[in-house]
C-alpha cells in the first residue's frame, strides 16, 4: 500500500490478437479501479517470449497492447500504463522470489502443461518459472487486488504462496495480494468447440472473435458458431454452444439467462446468433475507432511508454531496494 491508499495491477501479453474474452474477462473492467485504487497495467513483453515470437511482431504487439488499454477507457493521467521489459525491478524481484518457491509449485501449473502440450519443441526454462515472474510483477507494487480472468486465478495464488512464504522468513515485506475474477466474462469459450476456452493463439480464426475484427468478419463469424441440434434459445446442460453465445450476449446487454430466454423465445439459433454479433460488434466499433487514433501517433504511445516506467520504476524501486536489504544484499549508494 502506498500513502494509504490500496493498489490493483494487471497485465496484457502482446502475444498475439486480443479476443473477446481479454476484453469482456478483463480489459473492459479495468477503469472501474482508477477510482478507488493506485493502478498499474502492464503490457508484459517478458511474459510473451517463453513462445518464440517473431521481433517485429512483438514490436508491433507492444504498441497495439497499449493502444487498446487507452482505447478500452485506461486514462493515463490516472492510471500507470507502462511496457514491463521498460522496468529492470521486475526481472530483478523474479530472480530473488525464484529462490522462495518450490519446483513442486511450478510443476503444478496448469498453464505450463498446456503450453508444454502446445510446443513440445520449446519447453524452456522461462515457460516453466514464468509464474514466478508473474508474482514479481504483482509483489513489486505491494497490490492488494489483481482483476484476472478465472484461467489465471491459479497465478495468483501462487504469488500469494510466495509472499506469505517470504514474509515467514522477513516478516512484514509484501502484502498479500486478492484475486478478483469479473462475475461477467469470466471465461469466454470457442465459437467452433465450445468445450474449450476462446484462445488468441487458436489456428481456426473462426473459432476465435477478435476486439479488432471489422463489424462483417465479426457477424459471420457468429453466424456460423457451433450450436446444437435444439432450436430453443435456453440455457441448458449439455447446450455449450448456446450456452457460451448467451453468455456472451449476456457481458454485452447486461441482461439475464431468463430475459434473454424471453426475448428470444420463439426465435430460432440464427436470429440469436445474429443477434449476438450485433450487439458484440456495436459495443467494439468505438474501441476500435479510439484504437485507431492512438496507433496512428506512435510519438504519444512511446512518449507514454516512458512515463509510465519513470511512475512504475518508482514504485518497483522501493519494494526491491527493502527485499535486497531484507535478504543481505550489499547496497552501495
Amino acid at each position: 500500500m502506498f500513502n494509504d491508499q490500496k493498489v490493483s495491477f494487471s497485465g496484457v501479453q502482446p502475444s498475439g490478437n486480443l479476443t473477446i474474452g481479454n476484453y469482456l474477462g478483463a480489459l473492459r473492467n479495468f477503469s472501474t479501479y482508477s477510482e478507488a485504487y493506485k493502478t498499474f497495467y502492464c503490457v508484459v513483453d517478458g511474459h510473451a517470449i517463453t513462445v518464440r515470437q517473431v521481433p517485429a511482431d512483438l514490436r508491433r504487439r507492444t504498441y497495439e497492447t497499449l493502444a487498446l488499454y487507452m482505447a478500452c477507457g485506461l486514462d493515463p493521467n490516472k492510471n500507470t500504463l507502462y511496457v514491463q521489459s521498460h522496468v529492470h525491478e521486475h526481472a530483478e524481484l523474479s530472480w530473488i522470489l525464484n529462490c522462495f518457491t518450490m519446483f513442486g509449485e511450478l510443476s503444478r501449473m496448469t498453464q505450463f502443461k498446456d503450453k508444454s502440450a502446445k510446443h513440445a519443441d520449446n519447453i524452456n526454462a522461462g515457460l516453466f518459472t514464468y509464474p514466478v515472474l508473474m508474482a514479481a510483477d504483482i509483489l513489486l507494487y505491494q497490490t492488494d487486488v489483481v482483476p484476472v480472468g478465472i484461467d489465471q486465478k491459479q497465478h495468483v495464488e501462487l504469488a500469494r504462496d510466495i509472499a506469505t512464504r517470504f514474509n515467514a522468513v522477513f516478516p512484514d515485506t509484501f502484502t498479500i495480494p486478492e484475486p478478483v475474477v469479473a462475475k461477467s466474462g469470466m471465461k469466454i469459450m470457442s465459437l467452433a468447440d465450445p468445450t474449450k476456452k476462446m484462445s488468441k493463439s487458436d489456428e481456426n480464426v473462426n473459432a476465435v472473435v477478435y476486439i479488432l475484427d471489422d463489424r462483417d468478419t465479426i457477424i459471420r463469424k457468429f453466424k456460423r458458431a457451433v450450436t446444437d441440434s435444439d432450436t430453443c434459445v435456453r440455457y441448458a446442460e449439455g447446450k455449450d454452444g448456446i450456452n457460451n453465445l448467451m453468455s456472451i450476449y449476456s457481458c454485452f446487454t447486461g441482461k439475464t439467462n431468463e430475459e434473454i430466454e424471453r426475448e428470444f423465445e420463439g426465435k430460432g439459433y440464427g436470429d440469436f446468433k445474429a443477434a449476438v454479433g450485433e450487439v458484440c460488434a456495436d459495443a467494439l466499433a468505438p474501441v476500435q475507432e479510439k484504437f485507431n487514433a492512438f496507433l496512428s501517433d506512435k510519438a504519444q504511445l512511446e512518449a507514454q511508454m516512458k512515463k509510465g516506467a519513470e511512475e512504475a520504476s518508482y514504485y518497483a524501486r522501493r519494494t526491491l531496494s527493502k527485499v535486497q536489504k531484507k535478504i543481505g544484499f550489499v547496497q552501495v549508494k
